[in-house]
């Protein structure tokens, strides 16, 4: 069966932060950055940030719509901007870096309108939605450094894509709000920092730094079991510290470079809560140290795993 993969092209401001969200779905084929909207063909990088081209950066997205259909693109592409700024996006300001939705068909059309109405009625946003919907132009290819810019230099991104303002945003602007009141009632105040706005608890000053207790420690806020007493040792560092979690896809690793360093920052696996960082200071035969907030964790005691649900990790313990 022969597969019609169709086009979709949107302006986010700028393209290194438009690639991955669509890069990493199904049914996407293919994400290209580039220039369009504009009077001047094949432009350079630099001529479209002098803002004298009238093009926009834009990415071209070629799918599967069987498989993750224009209604879904649209849905993730509002995600990913402020639809409510005329004059850029974030730290970039000028004609360039504004938003759009550029529709290749009268179906892209009435879609995305529909779509613009139902985020604006959602309340969402108290400003209007200025984002418009134009017919799509003339697509150039950006230069090859800037095409998936994520993976060829993955620091530099995410300095950049925190940097710029449009990280805590997305983060402030779509998180589940009904979820994050229900935190805010169930967790601590510290709890609640540490896990979902990546504080740190004070050392030597926490629950579980000096916890010698045979058991498992697991996630404060979904119960997932990430660590266990028996990879747990004194790195003399004021946080508990574990040599690995009970199972490597339990965490998830991000770069982190707040407070001028780079570090590699531990949440849990589906990323929504921040747990800690990883280090490679500890002691063999890994080498690891994952330094974990206490207040990201929950004490299971050995005794209370079955009762508490935690049955089928006993076998941990008659290693």
């Amino acid at each position: 069966m022969t597969v019609l993969y169709e086009k979709a092209t949107f302006a986010g401001g700028c393209f290194w932060c438009m690639v991955k969200p669509f890069d990493e779905q199904p049914g996407i084929v293919s994400v290209v950055s580039g220039y369009t909207g504009g009077h001047v063909e094949n432009p350079t990088y630099e001529e479209v940030c002098s803002d004298t081209t009238g093009h926009y950066e834009a990415v071209q997205i070629t799918y599967d719509p069987e498989v993750f259909p224009y209604e879904k693109l649209l849905e993730l592409f509002w995600q990913q901007i402020d639809p409510t700024d005329p004059g850029g996006q974030f730290a970039d300001r000028g004609s360039s870096y504004r938003t759009a939705i550029f529709v290749h068909s009268e179906e892209q059309r009435v879609l995305a309108e529909r779509s613009k109405e139902e985020l604006a009625a959602s309340g969402r946003f108290a400003k209007p939605i200025v984002t418009p919907i134009l017919p799509a132009a003339p697509f150039y290819p950006a230069e090859d450094y800037h095409q998936g810019y994520y993976k060829t230099n993955p620091v530099r991104y995410k300095a950049y894509f925190a940097g710029s303002g449009r990280e805590k945003f997305l983060r402030e602007t779509w998180k589940d709000r009904e979820k994050d009141a229900e935190l805010r009632r169930r967790l601590t105040p510290l709890q609640y920092e540490v896990t979902q706005n990546n504080a740190t608890e004070p050392p030597f000053r926490n629950e579980y730094w000096d916890h010698k207790e045979e058991g498992i420690y697991v996630d404060i806020v979904t119960g997932e079991p990430l660590f266990s007493s028996l990879d747990k040792f004194d790195s003399h560092c004021g946080w508990p510290s574990f040599t690995k979690p009970i199972e490597p896809t339990v965490v998830s690793e991000h770069i982190d470079l707040s407070h001028n360093m780079i570090r590699m920052e531990i949440r849990n696996k589906d990323g929504s809560s921040h747990l800690g960082h990883l280090f490679d200071d500890g002691p063999k035969p890994t080498g690891m140290r994952y330094c974990i907030n206490s207040a990201a964790l929950r004490f299971i005691p050995k005794h209370k795993m079955a009762e508490e649900g935690y049955g089928e990790l006993l076998s941990l313990f008659d290693r």
